[in-house]
């Protein structure tokens, strides 16, 4: 037996019409993050202008704990509607094809982030974005399957932690909009057409999602055929329908049939494309639950601590403010209201500079986020998929607990919010690389999707928790954020039951 380790790189091979596959599916991904992160880049100042009046006049920290709570719901109700349009799209995709349904995905996800910028009360934004998600959801699951299906086993995990990866470039994207759009609260009215409509800066953010809907021009020109693989699926299902009614016909005419050949009759069972019943057969339950408690914990954590980084930095920078501002009485005493109309009117005051550091943090978490998607291949290949995901599971309880408990000082936070989104972030990589290894061609795109966005489903009762934390019981973002932080450890303690599919060629 040769034991010489194969030195051929991985990209070495990979024909010109693979990569604009990786290329298209990436982009897909990055507009279906943008259309996701435009909220968290904005909701501070969207949410405010959205929630009933009488809320506006109360305290600071009532009216933060009102915000966070509907923030949460408007997040939540992303996280359902994802977990619908994956399982909904990943089965149209097994059935019609990865390229038809993704044209679906973005036309979908796209439109309904444009009608989000009409949003007149909170929760027209969450039913909004809850349609958003739908398309959002079913893009990953097809987008997923169709490059685990288009690149070879040897090039699959480094493939798949790109296209995950470019999730990031969707983030930034998404900083851009915050920090150039949402920030300058004028720049409505320096737009001749828009001058004089009174239109809020953060909804010109929604605006811009639009601009996805192009790409549905690219796939149509890029994406001429469906996979081999999904062909070949198709092609035995479809001789498998015909040969079960055949049977099925012969039978009739037969009036005393023996129960062998009742057997045999029924043994030629079509193995139909994406049929959600097969996910839990028994060969395929142990996979699918153990991918749903992976993905439940990675999107828990991700809505629930990850992003919140960026406010952590923000609320530094608030403090420093009004530090600035404030004599030292006043700081160590409770604050009067008349002290917190001082500290409203200094915040207003820095505005577009405090949005600007929350953006600055915000960038430097998707900048470590990126990192550690793009690590997550290369992890993979050397201590296995378990190994990979062991080590960001661990590694990010670590990171959450030290952002969220210990860092307050401004320059801190600089320059640890990297190292904080490298460790929450990059086990996410793992669900585009691990899932569609688990499942059959014929189930890859419903299992991959399933997993990812039932996920959702699991995750959204845990952030109206979250909300309902800071609104009735007083607790802080910090502290909210530690306790799902935790959660990290029931990720760790699944992979006990997961299957290892390094070096294993995709299932059939």
């Amino acid at each position: 037996m040769n034991n010489t380790p194969d030195l051929t790189p991985w990209y070495a091979g990979i024909s010109r019409y693979q990569w604009l596959v990786l290329a298209v599916a990436s982009l897909g991904w990055a507009f279906d993050v943008f259309e996701g992160q435009i909220f968290v880049a904005s909701m501070n100042e969207a949410m405010p202008e959205l929630l009933p009046p009488q809320i506006a006049a109360l305290d600071n920290t009532a009216r933060q704990g009102y915000l966070a709570f509907y923030n949460n719901i408007t997040f939540a109700s992303f996280l359902l509607g994802g977990a619908i349009g994956g399982v909904a799209f990943g089965m149209l995709s097994d059935r019609i094809g990865r390229a038809r349904t993704m044209i679906y995905t973005i036309a979908m996800y796209s439109g309904f982030t444009f009608v989000s910028a009409l949003s007149g009360t909170w929760w027209h934004m969450a039913i909004f974005r809850f349609l958003v998600a739908v398309g959002v959801g079913g893009e990953w699951a097809v987008a997923s399957a169709l490059v685990a299906e288009r690149f070879p086993k040897r090039a699959r995990a480094r493939s798949l932690a790109i296209f995950h990866a470019t999730s990031v470039l969707g983030t930034l994207m998404a900083v851009a909009a915050g920090a150039f759009i949402v920030a300058e609260r004028d720049i409505a009215e320096s737009i001749p057409f828009l001058a004089g409509m009174g239109l809020s800066s953060w909804r010109l953010g929604f605006v811009l999602g639009l601009a996805p809907a192009l790409l549905i021009i690219a796939v149509r020109l890029v994406l001429r055929s469906e996979p081999e693989a999904w062909q070949k699926a198709r092609s035995l299902s479809k001789e498998g329908e015909q040969s079960s009614k055949q049977s099925e016909e012969k039978s009739q005419h037969r009036e005393q049939q023996s129960k062998r050949g009742e057997q045999e009759s029924r043994q030629v069972e079509p193995k139909r494309l994406g049929r959600f019943a097969d996910l839990f057969s028994q060969e395929l339950r142990r996979h699918t639950l153990v991918g749903v408690g992976l993905a439940s914990v990675g999107l828990a954590t991700f809505w629930g601590a990850h992003i919140y980084g960026k406010d952590v930095l923000r609320q530094a920078v608030e403090t420093r403010y009004i530090e600035a501002h404030t004599s030292n009485a006043s700081r160590e005493s409770n604050l009067s209201r008349e002290a917190n109309l001082s500290r409203e009117a200094i915040l207003e005051e820095h505005f577009r500079d405090i949005k600007q550091w929350e953006m600055l943090g915000m960038l430097l978490v998707t900048a470590g986020g990126g990192l550690g998607l793009l690590m997550f291949g290369p992890l993979s290949e050397r201590f296995g998929r378990r190994g990979a995901f062991l080590f960001y599971h661990l590694a990010g309880l670590v990171a959450a607990l030290v952002v969220f408990q210990t860092l307050s000082e401004v320059n801190h936070l600089l320059i640890f919010l990297p190292v904080f989104g490298f460790l929450t972030l990059g086990m996410h990589a793992g669900y585009a690389v691990y899932f569609p290894e688990l499942f059959p061609t014929r189930l890859r795109s419903t299992g991959a999707g399933f997993c990812f966005n039932v996920g959702r489903i699991l995750a959204a009762p845990i952030l109206f928790l979250s909300g309902w934390m800071q609104r009735d019981v007083g607790l802080s973002l910090r502290d909210s954020a530690s306790l799902l932080s935790l959660l990290f450890v029931l990720g760790a303690g699944l992979l006990v039951f997961a299957r290892e599919t390094k070096g294993e060629e995709l299932p059939e």
